[in-house]
């Protein structure tokens, strides 16, 4: 299973919890553990102790907070970064952490800390610090808003470019939020192959396409707020166990029952029901289909011979 990155769901509920630990305190001290977490200082870190915390939002994937002084600090969690809140004093920080951010209220009185951890060797999350709304604009990929958007909009942006349909679910240029896991959510639930092209769709399949991705969206954040029930979110994620198909490769399909397939590509995937969504064929894997050739199961029905084929006797 591909590390899953946060998306527009998970990254809302540490929203939720953000604002309310952030908003109306104050920024007391920024720690860094890691010289390569901070990518840029204007304004410099020391300049943004003191201010107050005014709002949280979120831009594409990333969290914005802003501070008093029309400054923001934009944090990037990447594939392994985790926001974690504790109420206590300092300890020592663990192996992982990349920086952790100091509260108190209006009258110095300490209030808690929000910690940056990044699992692994891979140090890809990042805190930028900028100055003035307009300095956000390098970190806006302009992505669609599709819970918000219209079906005319939502069309038009996916027609932009000629692209499969889980290219552009993911592409943060064309759609906002949205990325491995739960776009295979929302093509299996509007019975889309994840290779159709953007410009092959009816306006039905459009139709059920823009309705898939507001309800898959809409059910996953209030299912993630329920859990969290006004706390701090843990072991925040894109995977969850009640997915229907993502992550769940060779279990069966809680629609038809068939076994969920799986095509791994570059450091992405595509979980997809080949039953429900690709008429019971299956698609090609570029690395096994390359290996076996002519030999690549068309269907489900080649596939089971093929494992038929070498089971033990």
């Amino acid at each position: 299973m591909i590390d899953a990155v946060p998306e527009l769901p998970d990254l809302t509920v540490y929203i939720d919890a953000m604002r309310e630990h952030m908003v109306g305190r104050v920024l007391a001290e920024l720690k860094l553990y890691s010289v390569f977490v901070l990518r840029s200082v204007d304004p410099p870190a020391d300049a943004m102790r003191g201010r107050t915390v005014v709002g949280v939002e979120r831009l594409g994937k990333r969290l914005v907070i802003e501070v008093e002084g029309d400054a923001f600090l934009v944090i990037h969690l990447m594939v392994a970064g985790r926001l974690h809140w504790s109420d206590a004093g300092a300890t020592k920080p663990p192996r992982q952490r990349l920086a952790t951010f100091v509260f108190v209220d209006a009258h110095g009185s300490a209030h808690g800390s929000m910690h940056l951890d990044e699992a692994g060797k891979k140090k890809r999350a990042s805190i930028h610090l900028v100055a003035g709304r307009a300095a956000l604009a390098p970190h806006d990929r302009s992505g669609l808003e599709v819970e918000h958007a219209r079906l005319e909009d939502f069309v038009a942006r996916m027609r932009e470019e000629r692209h499969t349909l889980k290219r552009a679910l993911t592409d943060p240029s064309i759609l906002s939020g949205i990325g491995n896991a739960y776009s295979d959510e929302i093509l299996w639930a509007s019975r889309l192959s994840p290779f159709r092209r953007t410009d092959q769709l009816s306006d039905e399949e459009w139709q059920r396409l823009h309705g898939a991705c507001r309800e898959v969206l809409e059910n996953w954040t209030q299912r993630l707020r329920d859990k969290a029930a006004g706390s701090w979110p843990r072991k925040v994620t894109a995977f969850h166990r009640e997915m229907a198909v993502h992550g769940k490769y060779r279990e069966p399909c809680p629609r038809c029952a068939s076994e969920v397939q799986r095509i791994v590509y570059a450091e992405n995937e595509a979980n997809y029901c080949a039953t429900c969504q690709t008429d019971g064929k299956l698609l090609a894997d570029r690395a096994l289909s390359t290996l076996l050739r002519g030999d690549w199961p068309r269907s489900l029905e080649e596939l089971e011979a093929m494992r038929e084929r070498h089971r033990p006797s």
